[in-house]
């Protein structure tokens, strides 16, 4: 494997790539680094999840001249989540070195996006439609662009925005270093290929499979406001020796940890805000069981050398198949049995396909338990450590203590008070778990994003963990993918609230 360290990088972006915990590149990184470090256009084929943003994150950063206050790089996403994972994966990348990134996306005032663009930033992440908006509102000046990236162009086909594209190519620069990344190249990427890019180099990665047969992997429908309760009554059921839980956001991880604590159970969560020593205090614990829990986003799990982990649960189903891969991947390891339940929400079953057909391998559907059944499996766990300590113990210390109670009472009374006393029965102590707008729907409407949003929600009284409305997507922009808020500054995912990076 290659490593960063081997990269010839800054002193400034070789911390900012150890701060995100990297230490090994990907194929696609290890592959696109060099060639992008040498001022090469390159056409990747790749899909989401295989690290394509700090392959081409990388070498722009590098380029950058943080005193030169104009606009030295444009990326152009399909739709708004993407932007805003992009804008803040290159904040990231460029903290160091001081490097500004503004995202700008359709659905919101754009005076404060005019607003924003004049305090220089030097990348500008944008969708299609709000971009050429600017351009001819004379607000957005690419004279001085460098570096062009055109992130999922196949993705920008299906959605319909060739033409936007072509017009703001012809607005930048044909001086610059244009890096194309699809996961496809059907006809038309590759003729905006041969019209706008200078003898570029093909880097393909292909998606990995899953080759491991041990791992048994099923799924279960559930709303956003159920998945909660359904994790901790699968736990209570299944009774894990050692698990991961998979969650899409930093806030995702937090809550989960706080909740699964508030419920008993022993669990805590690693992200990539958290410090280095903290992970590394919080992974010594999981290796030796003294919590039985791991709450962690992608990021944070890559490359983690963990053995003994017995189940996979991707409490939100991940974006890309790429990531499914990595996760399950956490188990079934040293020719041991391991388990993946992955949570799916009506609207995100159009991923579930997809993970299935890069996988080649069908999940098993997996009806939720009830509280009895959660209830039940807590008993039979009692009744297993009861078994256990008549084998291995000794006793005899005990044995007058015993004839004591039993001659009051019952043999069978006795055994099940001894059964209830070891019993973890299932917490109803409300809790609360922000909820997330499903990713944007897969089929017919590819990568539009949804139009909802979830409204009010407030805490659950019972066992449910479901709670606090995430805002809504309500529109506005003038294509379907283009249909979002702004950001400004330090990337934001909303005007009301702060934004919880996927990483």
């Amino acid at each position: 494997m290659t490593k960063f360290a081997d990269l010839n990088l800054s002193a400034s972006t070789l911390k900012s790539i150890k701060r995100m915990g990297f230490e090994e590149a990907t194929p696609i990184q290890a592959s696109t680094i060099p060639v992008g470090l040498e001022g090469k256009d390159i056409i990747g084929q790749a899909q989401t999840g295989t690290g394509k943003t700090t392959a081409f994150g990388i070498p722009m950063i590098e380029k950058i001249d943080v005193k030169n206050p104009k606009v030295q790089a444009l990326i152009i996403a399909p739709t708004r989540e993407l932007a805003i994972q992009v804008s803040e994966e290159l904040y990231r990348i460029g903290a160091d070195k001081r490097a500004r990134v503004l995202s700008v996306y359709g659905g919101q005032d754009i005076q404060r996006q005019i607003r924003a663009m004049k305090k220089n930033p030097h990348i500008i992440v944008g969708t299609p439609g709000r971009l050429l908006d600017h351009i001819k509102r004379k607000t957005l000046n690419l004279e001085n662009v460098e570096t062009l990236v055109l992130d999922e162009a196949d993705e920008m086909l299906n959605m319909g925005f060739i033409e936007d594209i072509e017009s703001i190519l012809e607005t930048v620069p044909s001086t610059r270093q244009t890096l194309l990344f699809s996961a496809t190249m059907p006809d038309p990427i590759r003729r905006i290929a041969n019209r706008f890019m200078s003898e570029p180099e093909v880097i393909k990665v292909k998606s990995k499979e899953v080759t491991v047969s041990n791992i048994e992997q099923y799924f279960t429908k559930v709303s956003e406001k159920e998945k909660f309760d359904t994790l901790s009554r699968l736990i209570d059921v299944q009774s894990p020796e050692l698990a991961i839980v998979f969650g899409r956001t930093k806030r995702r991880v937090d809550e989960l940890a706080r909740a699964l604590s508030i419920r008993g159970y022993l669990a805590e969560g690693i992200h990539g805000d958290l410090s280095q020593a903290r992970r590394m205090t919080v992974l010594k614990k999981f290796k030796e069981g003294r919590i039985d829990i791991l709450i962690a986003t992608d990021v944070a799990a890559r490359g983690l050398d963990i053995s003994g982990v017995t189940h996979v649960y991707n409490f939100d189903i991940p974006q890309d198949p790429e990531s499914y891969v990595h996760r399950i991947g956490r188990t079934g390891r040293a020719g041991k049995k391991g388990m993946s339940i992955t949570f799916v929400t009506p609207r995100e079953m159009g991923y579930l396909k997809i993970v299935e057909q890069t996988t080649k391998k069908k999940m098993t559907a997996l009806k939720p338990p009830s509280l009895n059944e959660a209830l039940e499996g807590q008993q039979r766990l009692a009744l297993e450590k009861l078994v256990e300590a008549a084998k291995e113990s000794d006793l005899k210390d005990y044995y007058p203590l015993a004839e004591e109670f039993l001659g009051d009472h019952d043999p069978v009374q006795a055994v099940a008070a001894a059964i209830r006393v070891l019993t973890k029965e299932p917490d109803t102590t409300p809790v609360e778990i922000t909820e997330e707008r499903p990713l944007p729907s897969r089929g017919g409407n590819r990568g539009g994003g949804n139009r909802g949003g979830y409204k009010g929600g407030a805490r659950s009284g019972s066992r449910g963990g479901s709670s606090r409305s995430g805002g809504g997507n309500r529109g506005g922009g003038t294509r379907g993918g283009d249909r979002n808020r702004s950001g400004g500054g330090r990337p934001q995912s909303s005007s009301k609230r702060k934004s919880y990076n996927n990483s």
